[in-house]
């Protein structure tokens, strides 16, 4: 056993079912004391019943591992807070979270309410930032944390119907970009992971021999790594079927075309160019993209 979380303590949302059931169940295996947090709701974030997070307990503790249930929605920020305080007065630390936690109200964007828009937002964005505000300053203190934030291709990507939901996982790559930055003093790492697995999320949605080679179980090794002590940070690592990439949000080098009234028109012409990939760059921080601008700038100038 390579990677092992003796003395660990990880909280995972969203894991009565799915994804989220696969990462509790391999984090316990492994030697983690898992927070089981699921609101118990169905799909769309209808309903609550703590029996999906108890029956999970209730496997890693048969199998000789130690975890407890919890019933918080992760959009109430003051029962989330209940949730860590009960994994501390439990086993004294947070070490590992992993935010899962996520509904679906698929939509085109034409026929989608608001409310259908705010709810995916709120479950997703503002769940994630819950859980991590309320173990950041334990991670802090502790000086140690790993974070997995769950994103998707649907918003790296974009998918037909999904607006809300890509908006949501998009804001938390954008997220994980500056709390992976913020987190490295204190030894805190944040990274990302879009699965591709078959649940409740997907049922109905593609042919069975699909379905079957998208087990979620095959995604949890990429949570596993992120949440290990060697973990990366700022990494977005997609995962499903047994395979394994990296996406990233890359900068073209682009062209100088200065500031005169015809910019838009040579703009316009020049889009191929600003486009063309060849010697692109992953910044490693926003300011990357003005440092690049003002170099360009200075040079086109004689500087």
């Amino acid at each position: 056993m390579g990677i092992d979380f003796k003395g660990r303590v990880a909280i995972v949302t969203g894991a009565g079912g799915g994804l989220g059931k696969q990462h509790a169940l391999l984090l316990a295996s492994r030697g983690a004391k898992v927070v089981v947090n699921d609101l118990g709701g169905d799909v769309h974030g209808v309903g609550g019943s703590a029996s999906a997070a108890q029956k999970v307990v209730d496997e890693i503790r048969a199998a000789g591992g130690e975890a407890i249930a919890n019933g918080a929605s992760v959009t109430d920020f003051e029962a989330v807070q209940k949730m860590v305080q009960q994994a501390m007065d439990t086993w004294g630390r947070v070490d590992v979270l992993v935010n899962n936690a996520g509904i679906l109200r698929d939509k085109s964007f034409a026929k989608m309410t608001l409310d259908d828009f705010k709810l995916v937002m709120d479950v997703h964005v503002m769940g994630a930032v819950h859980c991590t505000k309320a173990v950041w300053p334990i991670m802090q203190a502790q000086n140690y944390g790993r974070i997995v934030m769950t994103t998707s291709s649907s918003g790296l990507y974009g998918n037909f119907g999904q607006a809300n939901y890509g908006a949501a996982k998009m804001a938390l790559a954008g997220l994980m970009q500056t709390l992976s930055i913020e987190g490295e003093k204190y030894g805190i790492r944040v990274n990302c992971l879009a699965p591709t697995a078959a649940t409740r999320m997907t049922e109905g949605l593609m042919p069975q021999a699909v379905l079957d080679a998208l087990e979620p179980q095959a995604v949890s090794p990429a949570m596993l790594v992120m949440a290990s002590e060697d973990a990366p940070n700022r990494t977005i690592i997609c995962a499903g079927a047994g395979s394994f990439e990296v996406a990233h949000i890359t900068l073209t080098q682009g062209i100088h075309l200065g500031t005169g009234a015809d910019v838009p028109e040579r703009l316009l012409d020049a889009l191929a160019q600003v486009r063309e990939r060849t010697g692109e760059m992953v910044p490693m921080a926003g300011s990357e993209q003005g440092t690049l601008e003002v170099g360009k700038a200075m040079k086109a100038h004689g500087h």
